[in-house]
């Protein structure tokens, strides 16, 4: 879908732009995202046919990646429909893929970044400055010399001692007090370990201004994964008083961050509660911006994993085995979601022999029970402890994993001695993105 798409063609309402424009993306996505099928699918098949396990270099087998630029790209067109007045920051330590900062980039996203690293790692594909927030509230003194060094001003706090620091470090930075929600529904909570309570955040604010400090918004973080569109609303109605408290010790507070925590599946659900939420509790001249990750590259990453090894279980009572499948990556590589995201990737048949499954299922199989683990010597390296699976699978066959754009390859480790880098193989599936795309 080109960006086009999403122009009107003649004068209408608010609204009526609204319900138009969802409807006319809903159908061009859907017409790409068949075209992204067939793309996945012939990439994942064309680097398979090219690997001989028997005569391949060690390791030529590893498990790679298939991404897909132009899911990132449907899933920002999807954002500015629904949510037109956030600014989206991308959390860098999501998935830091270097095609997808560029393309976010052309995008005009801003980013989210949490370390010196990852501001170096964005200011190096040519963002401004005035594009990131350092939105660490408890930072690395060496960290905020450096973002002092390089002009990224915007950064976040949560706490007096942090204060203190930027007062001598970086004394011309552009804070955000960092205030704690309610993310007891949420996949990871974050709010046990940031943000300031309620009735902290005047002593805060008092303190800063004090220090002749600069604090020019307020932000929070209802928790990454968050299945509740509640909390945010409940998150804005905190900010505004919050704001209020602000101006009451005198600063004009402008701009409103309202965080990451939007799923693929739930997004539009919180769209229709935080944009409204925003709209009533703060006026035009407030700038929003937000920090999704997950949202935009989860749907994008699909990734591919060999069979090295299997076991065969009789289990007592069953006329037919089990079997223990063992891949070349687990939890100790891009699995490691499973661990600390309470991800539950689902193993799909990709390879059986000659035959490839991508998006389908033999129709003449019957399902077999297995459990799929990875290839490290530690025992809580398990995929999936239960699964079906299309008929009996063999040592050289392969699985595929959809959804593993986030928290997958970026907290990859290297125990055991096997490999935390693994190929991306990237193909675009939208107009709109391939126009960006150097």
């Amino acid at each position: 879908m080109a960006p086009s798409a999403l122009a009107s063609s003649g004068p209408m309402s608010p609204v009526a732009i609204s319900y138009s424009s969802r409807r006319r993306f809903s159908s061009a996505a859907t017409n790409t995202k068949h075209v992204a099928q067939a793309l996945i699918s012939q990439a994942l098949q064309s680097r398979i046919n090219s690997i001989n396990p028997d005569e391949c270099e060690p390791g030529g087998e590893d498990a790679f990646f298939v991404a897909d630029l132009g899911e990132v790209y449907r899933q920002h067109m999807r954002w500015k429909i629904n949510l037109p007045r956030v600014e989206p920051f991308y959390a860098v330590k999501c998935n830091g893929d270097e095609k997808v900062l560029r393309l976010l980039a052309a995008l005009g996203t801003g980013f989210d970044c949490a370390s010196k690293a990852e501001i170096q790692q964005v200011l190096n594909i040519g963002v401004s400055p005035s594009r990131i927030i350092y939105a660490n509230p408890c930072k690395t003194t060496s960290y905020i010399r450096y973002a002092a060094g390089e002009n990224v001003r915007m950064m976040t706090f949560d706490n007096a001692e942090e204060l203190y620091k930027v007062k001598k470090f970086f004394p011309d930075a552009r804070l955000f007090l960092r205030i704690c929600t309610d993310d007891s529904k949420a996949l990871c909570r974050l709010s046990l370990k940031y943000g300031a309570p309620l009735d902290s955040t005047r002593h805060l604010l008092e303190l800063a201004k004090d220090l002749r400090l600069d604090v020019v918004g307020v932000s929070f973080h209802v928790g990454s994964g968050s299945y509740d569109p509640t909390a945010f609303a409940t998150a804005v109605q905190d900010a505004r008083r919050v704001f209020d408290e602000a101006a009451e010790v005198g600063y004009d507070l402008r701009t409103l961050d309202v965080g990451g925590g939007y799923g693929n599946d739930n997004f539009e659900a919180i769209a229709a509660v935080l944009g409204p939420a925003i709209d009533e509790y703060f006026p035009p001249s407030v700038r929003v911006i937000a920090e999704p990750g997950r949202y935009y590259v989860s749907s994008a990453f699909t990734i591919a994993a060999h069979i090295i090894a299997r076991r065969t279980v009789q289990e007592e009572g069953s006329r037919n085995p089990s079997y223990m499948l063992y891949l070349n990556d687990g939890v100790y590589g891009n699995f490691s979601g499973i661990l600390f995201d309470h991800q539950k990737p689902v193993p799909k048949v990709l390879k059986r022999g000659d035959e490839y499954f991508f998006e389908s299922t033999p129709t003449d199989s019957q399902l077999t029970k297995y459990s799929v683990w990875g290839p490290t010597c530690d025992g809580i390296d398990c995929v999936s402890s239960f699964s079906y699976l299309p008929e009996v699978l063999e040592v050289g066959d392969w699985l595929y994993f959809s959804d593993m754009g986030a928290y997958s390859k970026c907290s990859a480790t290297k125990f055991n001695g096997f490999s935390d880098n693994h190929d991306v193989v990237y193909v675009v599936s939208d107009p709109g993105a391939l126009a960006l795309l150097p």
